[in-house]
């Protein structure tokens, strides 16, 4: 058996998440399937993170298993992405696949991951799908300011979706900035891990303070209270982006 990683982005408005759920479609069950008929045997994926419904992907890893007794997968990777891209959905894009050690692991070895953000107070058609677009300009300033606060704590019981079965709350963020942009403005986020729902109710708290209705100091007061009803509204999915997933140095090598 040879492991291979697999490189992908995908937009997530036509998939309820990343992990497969019965009945509905998800990128993890549709990229299974595309793997399974052109490789000729049943294969089980396992992505970097667990996305969820209408939340896209623009750096995305996972990794699979396949029979390769005479290194067959070795040398046509590269055809084998051009197969995968012609077969699967416009929606999802394949950018490489590589063997790796036999023990490397898409999600337990992942050490960092970055998500984007997207707001405007504009109607933009080309981009319907991709933001949330919002009805005033808010205070990037005083969201920035309390984006530092953020950096401050490692338990984000506040803004955990509830009853998820994680062992614990605790999150060691490394960014928490807001930019603006020429359409609008990205808050961008990184953090060994992320708990369900984490970014965007993060996202929705501080567009709180970035409008007036609520203070910096009742931002802290939020997170110390680790309770997920004190936080603000959680933003739709269409305006999040997964886009960097990082490992150790190694673990991406191309192995032969």
């Amino acid at each position: 058996m040879g492991r291979y990683f697999i490189h992908l982005a995908y937009h997530g408005g036509s998939y309820n998440g990343w992990q497969t759920q019965p009945g509905l479609p998800t990128v993890q069950e549709t990229l299974e399937r595309a793997l399974s008929t052109l490789l000729r045997e049943k294969i089980a994926v396992v992505g970097c993170g667990r996305t969820d419904t209408g939340v896209h992907a623009s750096d995305f890893y996972a990794h699979f298993d396949v029979s390769d007794e005479c290194g067959v997968m070795s040398n046509e990777c590269g055809n084998l992405v051009f197969k995968l891209n012609s077969f699967l959905p416009a929606d999802i894009a394949i950018y490489d696949i590589f063997l790796v050690a036999g023990n490397a692991h898409a999600r337990f070895d992942a050490v960092a991951r970055t998500y984007q953000y997207h707001v405007s107070d504009r109607r933009l058609p080309f981009r319907q799908g991709q933001y949330c677009r919002i009805y005033y300009r808010p205070d990037v300033e005083l969201m920035n300011e309390a984006a530092r606060v953020l950096m401050g704590y490692e338990d984000f019981t506040s803004f955990a979706k509830l009853h998820t079965q994680v062992k614990t709350n605790i999150c060691h963020l490394t960014k928490a900035e807001w930019t603006e942009e020429a359409d609008g403005w990205v808050f961008t986020i990184r953090s060994n891990r992320f708990l369900r729902n984490m970014v965007r109710s993060v996202t929705g708290t501080l567009l709180d303070v970035g409008r007036g209705k609520l203070s910096v100091e009742g931002l802290r007061e939020i997170i110390e209270k680790k309770d997920r009803c004190a936080a603000g509204t959680s933003m739709p999915a269409c305006g999040l982006f997964l886009t960097k997933v990082e490992y150790p140095e190694g673990v991406l090598s191309v192995k032969f």
